[in-house]
């Protein structure tokens, strides 16, 4: 399919024609959208250099023969590749917050973005909190945003993934945070003997090998190893819940996003007493523990 730049002459008519496109080629959306309209508004607005929540009358603004040519490119470059928009604009936003991505690190979507804002109240009883560990970090995204959600605290952002740390340092440097936000190559716990916490968080892989086989095309350009943990989705969790209690400091909380994969995760672990966090804004699958609930049912090493 050739998308035309003729009939984008506005904002308002670029992202019309655009989101008729991308509905009738039926392009799965879940790396930022979730829809072909809201997709194609984030197309547009980009190039045009206007506010995501701008109001009604910027939608009259006339495009020029530039932005209506790239709007035209990366329209078709989403359709002929299926890539998510934000490897295409290395753009993506998590709480409120604008990160680069590309292909070496997952698109952020979490749920958890919404107890990050929280300062995961109420579970926290408004304890302070000075140190905090993301693992599987990525982009940096999830220990960018606990930066600003806890000004005093220090941040480590772990991942197996020297490629994927490269993004981390860009983004923490992008958010002027490397006095606070340090990047550390590590296996989960494997670097980190030693360092304890307030919170450890995490976004790990957790997709079963089921899923990871019939998986819509525009995940098959993130790195499958952000996302494919075994057979059942738990190969990363199971290490996380038997390591975590010797990292966190008393009082501290584990709070790990496990997705689909969660049904199997209490089936494997039904002395936890996880608890189940509900959203606002929508998501599932992420549990918390306390460290004192890790060491009475896993015991500390």
């Amino acid at each position: 399919m050739t998308v035309e730049s003729t009939g984008l002459e506005t904002v308002r008519k670029a992202i019309e024609q655009i989101a008729g496109q991308f509905e009738k080629a039926g392009l799965f959306y879940g790396h930022g959208t979730d829809n072909a309209l809201d997709e194609a508004a984030w197309l547009v607005l980009f190039v045009a250099e206007l506010p995501y929540d701008s109001p009604d009358s910027h939608y009259d603004q006339v495009l020029s023969n530039e932005q209506r040519g790239k709007i035209s490119w990366l329209a078709e470059k989403r359709l002929q590749t299926r890539q998510p928009l934000a490897y295409l604009i290395h753009e993506a936003w998590f709480c409120g917050l604008k990160f680069y991505v590309d292909e070496r690190v997952l698109v952020p979507r979490s749920p958890l973005a919404e107890l990050i804002v929280a300062g995961f109240e109420p579970w926290r009883a408004g304890q302070p909190v000075a140190s905090v560990l993301d693992i599987g970090t990525g982009s940096g995204c999830i220990a960018i945003a606990c930066a600003y959600a806890f000004p005093e605290a220090r941040i480590d952002a772990a991942d197996i993934s020297e490629d994927a740390l490269v993004v981390t340092r860009r983004n923490i440097a992008n958010h002027a945070l490397q006095g606070r936000v340090h990047a550390v190559q590590s296996d989960l716990f494997a670097a980190l003997d030693g360092r304890c916490y307030d919170i450890i968080v995490s976004n790990p892989p957790y997709v079963d090998a089921n899923d990871m086989a019939s998986m819509p095309e525009e995940f098959r350009h993130e790195p499958e190893l952000g996302l494919a943990s075994g057979a059942d989705g738990l190969d990363h969790t199971r290490l996380i819940l038997t390591q975590a209690a010797e990292h966190l400091n008393p009082a501290g909380l584990l709070v790990v996003e496990v997705g689909n994969s969660a049904e199997a995760l209490v089936e494997a672990f039904p002395q936890l007493p996880f608890t189940w966090l509900e959203f606002e804004g929508g998501g599932q699958g992420v549990f918390l523990l306390t460290r004192e609930e890790l060491q009475n049912v896993c015991g500390s090493r």
